[in-house]
């Protein structure tokens, strides 16, 4: 169990590091197309449909990460007011509930959309790459959400007392 841990931490950190990557990227991207288009007086053409591109794989992976550590919006003042059993029955309900819509949604209907805009050769304007690989940050992001919900739901399944209410519940 130890080593499955680890394993997941280490994916974890490995998806901190390229997030922070990808914002750096887009932040360098946004700047490029502020000097372009101010200093030098013509935009680049890129730099738009770039950074479009660049906060999508942001949003979706950092949203992941931020599901991992318990950091998403949730209403828990219901749940606060249960006794300890039921707010493990609906913390157990909640993790199974994202885990169906990420295997379902993103992975499966995000895997569709990609293979569809591949198949289709609609390619991006500006950078000339296949769009489907910008797509492609659904079913990405939704694995990520697969396993931390399945590390969520084994965390509660081994120490049953361990209910994250938000981020002070992060083992």
């Amino acid at each position: 169990m130890k080593t499955g841990r680890r394993a997941i931490d280490k994916v974890g950190t490995l998806l901190e590091w390229l997030v922070m990557a990808l914002f750096a990227l887009l932040f360098g991207d946004v700047i490029w197309g502020v000097v372009s288009r101010y200093g030098l007086g013509r935009q680049s053409p890129w730099t738009e449909e770039l950074a479009v591109n660049l906060l999508l794989w942001v949003s979706l992976l950092g949203a992941a990460l931020t599901y991992r550590e318990h950091g998403h919006l949730g209403v828990d003042y219901c749940t606060g007011k249960l006794a300890p059993p039921a707010q493990r029955l609906a913390a157990i309900v909640a993790e199974c509930a994202v885990l169906v819509f990420g295997g379902f949604v993103l992975v499966y209907g995000g895997g569709m959309l990609v293979a569809q805009t591949l198949a289709a050769n609609q390619v991006s304007p500006a950078i000339g790459w296949k769009v489907g690989y910008f797509y492609s940050a659904v079913p990405v992001s939704g694995l990520f959400f697969v396993l931390f919900s399945i590390e969520h739901l084994l965390n509660l399944f081994r120490r049953p007392e361990s209910i994250p209410l938000g981020k002070e519940g992060v083992e």
